[in-house]
């Protein structure tokens, strides 16, 4: 009997957030948070404005952001804003940013209009302290009005993110009474009960779903209960813009923790909510999507590939250079984690409005996430999956590793720009990867809560043999090879006058050559294309244009690949 492992042998680890009952600042933050001190003494003395500073937000937990929320009593952001570059540039007689606004934005939830400005190098946000109250139907507020710091508390999504920073009192205050407690014991909860919590926002089930896997914390089990409620899973349908929700889906893939990401999801049955198709597309799926559970198998799997000092289960070392350019680029680790959140997806297709195929991962980023091509996701995501076909199960002995020859073949296949593509960041060792990944989904037994090693270890061996043998074959350094004819000469070789949609695919014949003759000159290869040209064998006629279809597409790397639009 194969050896099993269970999959929750993965869990997640809780970050390390000092004591902020006592903040310690840094030489610029002090002196920022002097600034706002005496601008507020300056106003009410100068124009008998009372007001009071904030800093709120993800600032105290070591925000992700680059900016900091400066939360006002009393007074809008902007007219303050103005008031307070008036101070540091003429009373203090500093450099200062002149304010711009950013306008309210209720689908973004920004609910008020918010002023910037910078100083000292930090970039400021200021915004009134708020009480908002919402109708049934929607998460617009029907009224915002000026708030206490315990009414702007309370309404915010979690209480670790309901404290402040008195910038008069140097003090933490937790007006909620309950985050700096839930952040000493790594909890998530929302400051009011999360039903009213998440009907008043339901986009607050997603943050509370990136803020617990970015510190590694735990939901209180009735947070978790309303995440599951149908009618709050059905107000996150349709009172939240899907670029909202993909913006929360970017955030978690390139956060600390994805894997963690994707387990929440998918245990608080949100899967078909977070990565929606709309109905006019789903209805026109070639297949069901596969359960959910598939996306926690694809994703512990890469996850366990990520980080080998606390593996999931035993297996061979994966040969070096099947991570080797994860690195290489920011967008790749997240990409290949959202990639394998959508894996029910996988080998379904959609009819777009001209009836062609188009697979249904497409759909649920371009439609259900509205991400777009950041971190390549939109075309690169799609290139993965052709790629896990391409390469799926790359036994050295297949026959599709014989013809022309072994390494032609082996070659011609990296170089389809699926696998291997500069402009997606796409190198073809993380697409090998990818396919390993999703070669090793079906070995999950979703019943069972359990991972076959011993069908694992001959798969990964699969893999190493393969890519050993690239190594040999010398193929790693041929991918990214420039035909060693271009279209020009190409043309010219051949006594014509002009090229055509025929130059790309002579040009993949003579990649083909190169590969087949990897020591060969230049003019030796240009010998071999006029032989071939004058027996007929390559032929430089444009292929005609089908009814109701397009000229044939070459993929390989003979042809340079046009930079994705964005």
């Amino acid at each position: 009997m194969a050896r099993t492992v269970s999959f929750r042998a993965v869990t997640a680890e809780r970050i390390s957030i000092p004591e902020i009952t006592e903040i310690k600042l840094t030489e610029v933050e002090s002196r920022l948070c002097t600034l706002l001190d005496e601008c507020t003494k300056y106003l009410e003395a100068e124009k008998g404005i009372k007001t009071s500073c904030r800093i709120a937000g993800g600032w105290l937990l070591g925000s992700e952001s680059h900016d900091i929320d400066i939360a006002l009593e009393n007074i809008m952001g902007y007219p303050f804003a103005v008031d307070f570059t008036e101070f540091v540039s003429n009373v203090k007689e500093l450099p200062v940013k002149s304010v711009t606004t950013v306008k309210g934005n209720p689908g973004q939830s920004k609910h008020l209009e918010t002023a910037k400005t910078a100083v000292l190098g930090q970039e400021l946000d200021f915004v009134n302290l708020r009480d908002e109250a919402y109708a049934e139907d929607s998460r617009i507020p029907t009224q915002v009005t000026f708030g206490t710091p315990l009414q702007d508390a309370l309404r915010r999504d979690i209480t670790v993110n309901s404290l402040f920073y008195n910038v008069h009192t140097r003090s933490v205050e937790d007006h909620c009474g309950q985050g700096l407690e839930d952040l000493k014991n790594g909890i998530v909860r929302t400051p009011l009960p999360p039903r009213q919590t998440f009907l008043d926002d339901p986009l607050r089930v997603i943050r509370c779903i990136r803020f617990t896997s970015r510190f590694g914390f735990q939901m209180v089990p009735e947070l978790e209960a309303s995440a599951r409620d149908a009618e709050i899973q059905t107000a996150l349908a349709q009172k939240i813009t899907r670029e909202r929700v993909g913006e929360e889906i970017d955030k978690m893939m390139g956060g600390r923790d994805p894997f963690r990401a994707i387990q929440l999801i998918d245990s608080l049955s949100l899967f078909s909510t977070v990565f929606y198709i709309p109905p006019e597309i789903s209805s026109t799926l070639s297949a069901s999507p596969a359960s959910s559970s598939k996306t926690i198998a694809a994703g512990a799997i890469l996850h366990t590939i990520l980080h080998p000092s606390a593996p999931l289960f035993a297996h061979p070392p994966l040969h070096s250079l099947l991570t080797s350019q994860l690195s290489a680029s920011s967008s790749i680790i997240p990409r290949l984690y959202l990639a394998c959140a959508l894996t029910p997806y996988r080998g379904i297709t959609y009819a777009d409005s001209k009836k062609r195929a188009r697979p249904a991962v497409e759909a649920a980023i371009r439609e259900g996430l509205k991400i777009g091509t950041k971190n390549h996701y939109l075309d690169g995501i799609p290139a993965l999956y052709a790629a896990a076909e391409l390469l799926k199960a790359p036994r050295l002995d297949d026959d599709r590793f014989t013809s022309p020859s072994e390494r032609v073949a082996i070659g011609m296949l990296l170089r389809e720009t699926a696998v291997h593509n500069p402009l997606l960041d796409a190198h073809w060792t993380t697409s090998l990867l990818f396919a390993l990944v999703q070669d090793l989904v079906p070995l999950y037994n979703v019943a069972a809560d359990s991972f076959d090693v011993d069908g694992a270890t001959d798969i990964i061996k699969t893999y190493n043999d393969f890519v050993m043998r690239i190594e040999e074959l010398e193929l790693d350094k041929a991918v990214d090879s420039k035909p060693i004819l271009d279209g020009r000469e190409v043309v010219q070789l051949l006594g014509l006058s002009k090229g055509g949609q025929w130059t790309g695919r002579v040009l993949t014949e003579v990649v083909k050559w190169q590969l087949g003759h990897p020591t060969a000159s230049k003019d030796a290869c240009a010998e071999w294309l006029k032989a071939q040209h004058a027996e007929g064998k390559i032929s430089t006629q444009d292929q005609p244009v089908s009814v109701g279809g397009k000229r044939g597409k070459d993929n390989s790397q003979g042809v340079v690949a046009k930079k994705p639009k964005k």
